[in-house]
């Protein structure tokens, strides 16, 4: 069931985070479907309640160009159908103005985010609201960013000097004047793969004086894989070529959620398990030229790293919860 990102969040708030995963292929939207309903291998598995989570499937524009978007949404649309209990909203991952009303007027999206935190504080207010006026006329929930993250994700690049933190009292001004439903906020993350280079971590009080200021508003974290050091050995001992690099400590994000981080944005560590995994199958079965059999073990592999991060985001047991809520809500 397709929701939108507010009723995940009124649900969420302050008790969990909600995993926002970017997918591009068919092998990432089967494992993204079975790892938050606790499966592994089989749609014949058993759901379990006590792994089963809600999430958020996130499309970039590198995602959506990457062949045609129609491809990503029909993927979507067969999922929602062969896997009828779960619970997620569609989200666009930093789009332009142009593509926020593209993907709003498709009725397709549930939630689509304006990312205009590169522009003048005044011009980001205008162009969020217009999107902001737009969705709402839908019933699409928009996310908006506020502060500039360091890194690179796709096309999205900031240097170290230019990145800044989220100021607490902008973002009480812009909400008000935007009329946004979530705010992504610079609190230490970054894009990419090389984050902290272990120097660093999230700024803790930076988020609580904004949900000081900001109580009860769901606030939005990107940059936030862990870059776990197993899987780049993994991804290096079968050939890879990565540097030493770490990313957010996975025990910071439930402590993040109890002060407003309702949605937790991760790409990388995905694509690092994808690597991985694809790297070994080609290393240990090199006569092998069937799609297939790297595949197999990436969507369980990929079901199991889901499944993981739900644990660590506290969302994982909250599906059967929020279904409860929504049918309340609902009635």
């Amino acid at each position: 069931m397709i929701v939108t990102t507010k009723e995940l969040f009124q649900h969420a708030y302050g008790l969990y985070a909600v995993g926002a995963y970017n997918i591009n292929n068919l092998e990432q939207t089967v494992g993204l479907f079975r790892g938050n309903l606790g499966q592994k291998d089989s749609n014949n598995e058993p759901i379990d309640p006590a792994k089963s989570a809600p999430f958020i499937i996130q499309l970039s524009r590198g995602a959506r160009g990457y062949t045609d978007k129609r491809f990503l949404e029909a993927m979507i649309r067969a999922a929602e159908e062969i896997f009828p209990e779960a619970i997620f909203a569609v989200h666009l991952d930093h789009g332009t103005e142009e593509v926020a009303y593209e993907c709003i007027d498709s009725g397709f999206y549930s939630s689509v985010m304006i990312d205009a935190s590169h522009e003048t504080f005044d011009k980001n207010v205008a162009t969020t609201r217009r999107v902001v006026d737009r969705a709402h006329e839908k019933g699409i929930s928009v996310e908006a960013e506020l502060g500039m993250l360091g890194g690179v994700e796709e096309d999205i690049a900031v240097s170290d000097e230019h990145a800044c933190l989220t100021d607490p009292n902008q973002a009480v001004e812009f909400v008000e004047r935007s009329g946004c439903d979530s705010l992504a906020v610079a609190i230490g993350t970054s894009h990419g793969a090389y984050k902290f280079q272990g120097r660093q971590g999230l700024h803790f009080d930076r988020i609580a004086a904004i949900q000081k200021i900001l109580p009860g508003f769901p606030l939005v974290m990107h940059g936030s894989s862990s870059v776990p050091g197993e899987w780049v050995d993994r991804i290096n001992k079968s050939g890879g070529k990565l540097g030493a690099a770490s990313g957010v400590a996975e025990d910071q994000y439930l402590p993040a959620a109890r002060l407003g981080v309702t949605k937790v944005n991760i790409d990388t560590d995905g694509r690092l398990v994808w690597c991985a995994v694809y790297r070994e199958t080609f290393r240990d079965k090199p006569e092998d030229f069937d799609p297939r059999t790297p595949g197999k073990p990436f969507m369980a592999a990929y079901a199991q790293y889901i499944t993981h991060k739900n644990k660590m985001l506290g969302s994982a047991g909250q599906l059967e919860p929020l279904r409860a809520a929504l049918a309340v809500h609902a009635g």
